[in-house]
């Protein structure tokens, strides 16, 4: 073999080794990897579409965590207490005495600057239809003194009967003294409900049902 001929041997054989040669299973490896990824990237998209979906929903229609802005409805209620306010039953009942109700402010606190929107909490005492009356420190509900073993104090002020107009409902804070409920603005309108105060889960060392 002459130089000239083992030269272009040699060049050849370099040029064979220095070619990577493309393994046609690694590139569909590497397609079906990209494949699934994009895919499960789409699918884990739709399912956290969902979620957020069903938690507006659940927040509008069935329950929502709500905070406990002030002292009214102590001792029962702390200030920074976190409830879960059930949205359901009142399309299946009216509010019943001993409720624990979140509702809108009616129209007389709103024409007094309350936002529409503002959350109010309160407990009902008199349904639509019974008397109720507060004098010497005790309320009555058609003529007889409940028992409130849940207030902070006996009330201080005086309050002629009245009877609830059918559609509303008569509300007052546990802590009777330091409350604007019923006794100041008047009757609420059912419809203002937003619902009821049925669990607390904050915090951890007083978790439970509010009653």
């Amino acid at each position: 073999m002459t130089s000239d001929q083992e030269r272009l041997t040699q060049d050849l054989d370099n040029q064979d080794a220095n070619t990577q040669v493309t393994n046609p299973k690694e590139t569909s490896r590497k397609a079906s990897f990209w494949s699934s990824f994009w895919h499960s990237q789409r699918e884990n998209g739709k399912i956290f579409a969902l979620a957020l979906a069903l938690a507006l929903l659940i927040r509008l229609f069935v329950a929502e965590p709500r905070y406990i802005p002030s002292d009214s409805m102590e001792p029962t209620l702390q200030v920074s207490d976190r409830l879960i306010v059930e949205k359901v039953s009142y399309h299946f009942h009216p509010p019943r005495y001993g409720d624990v109700v979140v509702f809108n402010p009616p129209p007389q606190l709103q024409r007094l600057g309350f936002n529409g929107k503002q959350a109010f909490i309160k407990r009902v005492i008199a349904e639509p239809g019974q008397t109720i009356e507060v004098n010497q420190g005790q309320v009555f509900l058609d003529g007889e003194p409940i028992d409130e073993s849940y207030i902070q104090e006996p009330p201080s002020y005086q309050m002629p009967a009245v009877v609830v107009p059918q559609g509303q409902i008569f509300v007052m804070g546990d802590n009777r003294n330091d409350s604007n409920d019923s006794h100041v603005w008047g009757f609420l309108p059912q419809e203002n409900i937003i619902g009821h105060a049925e669990f607390r889960f904050w915090p951890l060392e007083r978790i439970g049902r509010v009653e």
